[in-house]
């Protein structure tokens, strides 16, 4: 009974149009802004913007030389040097956050390359857009610089924005889409050891990541466990693909400030912040608070193509994400209350996610 079906799709359809024709909109967040930063290979620093939460899309590409349309044949020719463009939100996450997100995923000492791959077109610089820019890059560094945290000077320098040019697409989200090779490149290029020596071994874990080391945190219990833990309608769901009924679930009109996680294993997944009332009946969110956390895979069931969200480390069924969300994502994380459970504000520090209190801030 809680099998996706047409008549629920097109109930969902007409719900969205009737929301759309109410006025229904998720609050309104801040205009978005661009940030450009080059340091090392740029399948490394995109894969960790990709994980911060406020970051509305990311783009590999070349900036920096005199060359036109640079390839990746050529970009080094021309004086360009591996970047990644991000488009954040500053609601969610502040120039200053991303800096410091930088300086944690890069060599600054390095003028010559960056781990294993050397040349100028692996050298650190931070691109700024505008004075407010350069000065958060500015104050950024010299703190870094009088840590001595790195115990060498910071040599990473700061510069005007120049023409950003995308890279081709098989370079965009490489660590995503080829996670083997993108892992067996990274443990081989010396930036796990480095990183683990200068922050310590925690900075080797996304946001996302238990609070332990490893996966010791968010477990996913035997099916015997769950069939006793878990009712119908969440077994159901979280295991066997299923959906439930639209405005007949715990929380699609929930609208307390707080955290929702995956009900199988806790592993945070959204905040209340991002959720808003798509008409659909579901709880619908524009964003992950964890984009670690929430997988996107293909589902080709029902004779349809559609992007199913499953959860990281629990891989449990947790709904579909439409392109029909507002802005800035334009994405609408469509869940289903029975695969999450709701963590009021107040009760987040004694359930041990205290450290994501700074984003309801």
């Amino acid at each position: 009974m809680f099998k996706r079906c047409a008549t629920l799709i097109l109930l969902a359809a007409t719900a969205l149009r009737m929301a759309a024709a109410t006025g229904a909109t998720a609050p309104q967040p801040a205009a978005p802004e661009t940030a450009l930063f080059a340091g090392g290979c740029f399948w490394s620093l995109q894969s960790a913007f990709d994980k911060a939460y406020g970051v509305i899309s990311t783009l590999s590409g070349y900036a920096g030389g005199t060359s036109q349309k640079p390839t990746y044949g050529n970009y080094a020719e021309g004086g360009h040097v591996e970047s990644v463009q991000v488009v954040f939100d500053p609601s969610r996450i502040g120039y200053a956050e991303l800096v410091d997100l930088y300086f944690h995923h890069t060599d600054p000492t390095d003028a010559g390359g960056a781990f294993v791959d050397r040349g100028s077109e692996y050298r650190p610089i931070v691109f700024y857009a505008n004075d407010a820019q350069r000065a958060a890059a500015e104050a950024a560094k010299a703190a870094l610089d009088a840590s001595k945290v790195f115990g060498k000077p910071i040599v990473a320098s700061l510069s005007p924005a120049p023409k950003f040019w995308p890279a081709e697409d098989y370079h965009q989200h490489f660590a995503q889409k080829n996670p083997d090779y993108y892992e067996n490149y990274r443990s081989h290029s010396g930036r796990d050891q480095f990183f683990a020596k200068v922050w310590g071994e925690q900075a080797l874990l996304d946001p996302g990541a238990p609070p332990s080391a490893g996966t010791k945190g968010y477990l996913k219990p035997s099916k015997a466990e769950l069939q006793k833990r878990l009712t119908p309608v969440q077994f159901e769901i979280t295991q066997k693909d299923g959906t439930e009924t639209p405005f007949q679930n715990e929380y699609w009109n929930e609208h307390r400030e707080g955290l929702y996680v995956d009900v199988v294993s806790g592993e945070p997944l959204f905040s209340s912040r991002d959720k808003f009332d798509s008409g659909t009946g579901w709880p619908s969110f524009t964003r992950p608070l964890v984009p670690s956390n929430v997988l996107v895979r293909t589902d080709t069931s029902l004779g349809m193509v559609r992007d199913e969200v499953r959860s990281r480390y629990a891989d449990s069924h947790l709904g579909h994400v439409f392109d029909d969300g507002p802005a800035p994502t334009g994405l609408r994380y469509c869940m289903d209350s029975a695969a999450l459970r709701f963590v009021p504000l107040a009760d987040m520090p004694a359930q041990g996610y205290g450290p994501f209190l700074k984003y309801f801030k």
